[in-house]
């Protein structure tokens, strides 16, 4: 149901600017759209998995934040991300 650390690793390597790059917003918001894919689809199959629900709610918001913040710094970093990402906006 998580993120596997070779799936995370993969994830920090396409998405970092830097070698020594772990947190950027990038690179978290690459984690947070992979965390989120994988509750949704098991959402899919547990739907009475309240808990589950609300805590995807409080990742989308989360990254939601970090796009307002991407957008507002850096607006081709942005687009870039919503594209590679697949995220509708």
């Amino acid at each position: 149901m998580s993120v596997t650390k070779e799936r995370k690793t993969r994830l920090i390597s396409d998405f970092r600017q830097s070698t020594e790059d772990t947190g950027s917003p990038a690179v978290q918001i690459a984690v947070l759209t992979e965390r989120i894919n994988s509750l949704t689809d098991h959402l899919r199959s547990h739907m009475k998995d309240h808990a589950g629900r609300r805590g995807l709610l409080m990742m989308v918001s989360r990254r939601r934040r970090l796009l307002d913040y991407v957008k507002s710094e850096d607006p081709s970093l942005y687009v870039d991300l919503l594209k590679r990402l697949g995220i509708r906006k």
